[in-house]
């Protein structure tokens, strides 16, 4: 399993209340990628091998035009809470998962 890169338009603070199920993952202002263009944390991600997960369709839509790695987890919830998004994620631990070892899926798409 590899850790998840949290974007900006999600809390930093998913990074410690998911430590237990996605070790190693990040949030994009840890790397001083807050404020980064989409290609810098597409290449970041690819680099050291984390999914990005985001609210914005950015980083699905560069997914289908480049391919893969990086994976992406694309959360499509209109306005909701971090506890609603730590839960999300949570629940679809497995999807998550399986993502990860898909070879031939690059995007889960979660309501």
């Amino acid at each position: 399993m590899t850790g998840l890169l949290f974007d900006q338009n999600l809390s930093p603070r998913l990074v410690s209340r998911l430590h237990g199920l996605y070790p190693g993952s990040i949030h994009v202002e840890t790397i001083r990628l807050g404020k980064g263009l989409d290609k810098e944390v597409w290449e970041y991600a690819r680099e050291h091998n984390l999914v990005i997960v985001s609210k914005d369709a950015d980083f699905s839509e560069l997914s289908l035009l480049w391919g893969f790695p990086p994976k992406v987890i694309w959360i499509r919830r209109g306005n909701c809470s971090t506890r609603e998004i730590e839960m999300l994620l949570r629940a679809n631990f497995n999807a998550a998962y399986d993502l990860f070892d898909d070879r031939d899926a690059g995007i889960l798409t979660l309501f």
